[in-house]
């Protein structure tokens, strides 16, 4: 008996099924045989005259770690409200798992959803704060049991059942939340900024065992972030969002290595952005005039006169006596442990950071000059 139909939430706005789920298909499907985890067409949502999110198309392919990445205000919480059911779309489709669930309530979906306030009832040990959803689905007590106690041992919290989550650390909580997303077994499951309320400590390790749990298990995640550094580390592949819109969809390497856009370059990571100028053609090759010297580009289109940008990681550059590359005084060192970031200032005004890992040789001392040196490899040129 699986009782009425509709949804109990939770504090923090968990909302859970009450009904048997739509058919989730077989868990762990070759993602080259089954249709999507999730699959977003031309999805639009407004709120008056704010558009969030801007005809979006996507695909998420089932089993792999997903992450929406972006400032505040680009649309990414939106568009995972727009999975959860939370928010309706004004335009387009939503499937999951192939089902079209564009109309469907939040607590008919077949998803799950963790939050970074854990919304975890108070008053109930973690053993039944797990199996809560089940027990709304009128599950037998032993079934609860057992169910929610495999759950718990997923996230090696087996030990801690019988406590409240007042007494739980963070991480423990957040463990107990992702378990009791486990238990119902959902085909998605959807972590909004989850490890944001975390110290810098424990948020690196449950990042790590975050993604050791995806992959053991094979449950599509869909995770939103703002942090860049915890996006590369998690994902499979990263939506980057602006605007309401995906402006580059690929993988951690490839967003990071290749951005295409400026935008993509300067929000990931850290990056120098040089201005320079297109001084001519040259059978297909580009002519660039920056940091004192013309640099040849292939394949570059823009006309003579126009004004560019390049972009040079601080990584890809080093200290050299002597070369080609600009002279820089040094002006800044930020000591992080593993690396010195070091501000050089260049004869134009202008200021160009070098990152060099901690190899435990002498630090530089502030007013040396270097000459600044990389491989025109490293550049990526961007017109706008």
């Amino acid at each position: 008996d699986q009782g009425e139909s509709g949804p109990v939430t939770s504090p923090g706005g968990c909302v859970y099924i009450t009904r048997p789920p739509l058919d989730q298909g077989t868990p762990m499907q070759d993602q080259h045989t089954s249709p999507p985890a999730v699959d977003l067409r031309g999805v639009t949502k407004r709120f008056g005259a704010v558009t969030a999110v801007d005809r979006l198309d996507l695909t998420i392919r089932s089993g792999e770690f997903f992450t929406m990445l972006g400032a505040s205000g680009c649309g990414k919480t939106t568009t995972l409200r727009l999975i959860a059911g939370f928010d309706l779309p004004t335009e387009g489709q939503i499937l999951i798992s192939g089902q079209d669930v564009s109309e469907v309530p939040a607590y008919q979906r077949p998803v799950h959803t963790v939050f970074q306030s854990y919304a975890l009832f108070p008053h109930m040990t973690i053993l039944d704060n797990v199996a809560f959803p089940l027990k709304v689905r009128r599950l037998t007590r032993a079934e609860q049991r057992d169910r929610a106690m495999a759950a718990l041992d997923m996230v090696q919290m087996g030990g801690l059942a019988d406590r409240r989550p007042a007494q739980l650390s963070g991480g423990q909580q957040q463990r107990a939340a992702l378990a009791r997303a486990l238990v119902s077994e959902p085909a998605v499951i959807l972590l909004d900024e989850p490890l944001g309320a975390l110290d810098l400590k424990l948020r690196k390790e449950m990042q790590h065992e975050l993604k050791e749990m995806q992959r053991r298990l094979g449950i599509t995640f869909v995770f939103v972030t703002h942090d860049q550094e915890e996006a590369l580390t998690l994902s499979d592949r990263i939506a980057l969002m602006q605007g309401g819109r995906i402006i580059q969809l690929d993988t951690p390497a490839n967003l990071y290595n290749a951005p295409n856009t400026l935008y993509a370059a300067s929000f990931i990571g850290e990056t120098n952005l040089i201005p320079a100028r297109v001084v001519g053609h040259d059978n297909g090759t580009g002519l660039v005039e920056a940091l004192g010297r013309t640099r040849r580009i292939e394949g570059l289109a823009a006309p003579a006169g126009s004004a560019v940008t390049l972009a040079l990681r601080p990584e890809r550059i080093r200290r050299e006596a002597g070369g080609e590359g600009p002279e820089g005084r040094l002006v800044g060192i930020d000591f992080i442990g593993t690396d010195l970031r070091l501000t050089y200032a260049l004869a134009d005004g202008s200021r160009m950071v070098v990152r060099e890992q901690n190899r435990g040789t002498t630090i530089p001392r502030i007013g040396e000059t270097a000459r600044l040196g990389h491989d025109d490899d490293d550049l990526h040129i961007f017109t706008t």
